[in-house]
């Protein structure tokens, strides 16, 4: 029998829309920038510029409280490091953000399991500041679950992702798991403000994967049980919820966190003429939503708080017609983190949380805290890179909150064109 191949034309002749071997370094850049969600990162650069402009007025107020009368720092110290800071984490930023969606699942799962593993370490050899040991010294001092957080999100909707290929395979159960050992390993540092933001997520992200009603019941159950053991084993956790409803003088940063907030009224003081931030502890990390009321005004705050509110929006809407599983709930775990974290931060400022010693993203001052907000963004832009002439053929997330499928692909618009991608 004739093992030959029927002749085939012009079947060995390459496609004319596809390059001649690797692209150039001009055409990966000029694909990143077709295929990134440009609004979002619109919105990101903007807030990083207000977040500069915010430490700077917040810098005296840090820079005198931390003086000595043998060290004195210069008014704007944590205005300067702050610039090298943004400089740093922009490049993290936009690095990752060139990843593909692949490239960019591997790094988040490889660097979240060396994050989960130093959370194992830092109540031994940790850096106490305050009371808690969240910090470890690895060439410089930050918290692995600053860095785990953006992680989490990526890895866990690895996890739901899972059901995809095997329905029968126990995602919850899993991801339930694994939730809960990074709960018990924070609440050992202890660090009750992360812990609840992560449980958050993984709620976030199991609805949106599809838990069945009868078992969400548990779920809430498990966390107020949760909650309330904090309250009765944890004395930091106690102070600060008791604090909370009544007030006290050890644990009062939030009551004058909020007076500070309130003193600019509509318009605020003035940039350099708040008085009240000079007395409020962390005003260039936790408590800097309360200094930009007091210089800015309140229609500052509230810019601000839209600002957060069109970041998680945009998002929401370039998951609307995601077809990947992944994609989908990796898009809304990041998105979840991020408007949780400044939902919480502005809880606290306005006094309607205790305190949970947690930064603004995008805002607050911050080392490794600024590179792991920076890094989580970068996931989120690469996840959610798209080709822009490709019409997907569902909905995703549209279809989840029942708007419909989309109409189906037109092979017109699923044409990539020479001059884009050569």
């Amino acid at each position: 029998m004739s093992t030959m191949q029927p002749f085939v034309p012009g079947a060995k002749r390459k496609p004319a829309h596809m390059p001649a071997g690797k692209l150039s370094r001009w055409s990966e850049l000029k694909i990143w920038w077709r295929e990134i969600d440009r609004a979002l990162l619109g919105l990101v650069l903007l807030m990083m510029t207000l977040g500069t402009i915010a430490v700077a007025a917040a810098s005296p107020a840090s820079a005198d409280r931390l003086s000595t009368s043998a060290t004195s720092l210069d008014p704007l110290y944590f205005f300067y490091r702050h610039l090298a800071w943004q400089a740093i984490a922009l490049a993290v930023l936009l690095g990752v953000s060139m990843l593909s969606r692949e490239n960019a699942r591997r790094l988040a799962l490889l660097l979240g399991a060396a994050m989960l593993a130093l959370l194992f370490v830092v109540p031994f050899i940790g850096v106490e500041i305050n009371g808690a040991r969240r910090w470890i010294w690895l060439g410089m001092q930050f918290q692995p679950s600053e860095f785990l957080k953006p992680a989490f999100a990526v890895g866990m909707a690895w996890i739901l992702a899972w059901r995809m290929r095997d329905p029968n395979l126990p995602v919850l159960g899993i991801s339930t798991a694994l939730t809960g050992l990074i709960f018990c390993l924070l609440m050992l540092q202890p660090n009750f403000g992360e812990a609840i933001l992560f449980a958050g997520m993984w709620l976030v992200m199991i609805l949106v994967a599809g838990i069945p009603v009868k078992r969400l019941g548990g779920v809430i159950g498990g966390g107020i049980v949760g909650i309330t053991a904090t309250y009765f084993l944890y004395d930091n956790a106690r102070h600060r919820i008791d604090a909370f409803f009544g007030g006290g003088t050890a644990y009062d940063q939030v009551d004058l966190a909020s007076r500070t907030l309130l003193a600019g009224g509509w318009t605020g003081a003035g940039y350099g003429l708040g008085i009240r931030k000079m007395s409020l502890p962390e005003a260039h990390t936790d408590y800097i939503f309360s200094v930009i009321g007091e210089e800015f005004g309140l229609i500052a705050c509230a810019v601000i708080v839209l600002l957060y509110l069109g970041m998680v929006i945009r998002v929401l809407m370039r998951l609307i017609d995601e077809d990947d599983l992944f994609a989908l709930l990796a898009g809304t775990g990041l998105a979840a983190l991020l408007g949780g974290q400044a939902f919480i931060n502005i809880l606290v400022n306005l006094q309607l949380f205790p305190s949970k010693g947690m930064t603004l993203p995008l805002i607050s001052y911050g080392g490794s805290s600024t590179i792991a907000v920076c890094f989580g963004i970068g996931l989120l832009i690469a996840i959610t890179r798209r080709n822009p002439f490709l019409k997907r053929s569902t909905r995703g997330l549209g279809d989840l909150l029942g708007l419909g499928q989309a109409e189906p692909m037109d092979t017109k618009q699923v044409r990539v064109t020479r001059d884009i991608y050569q």
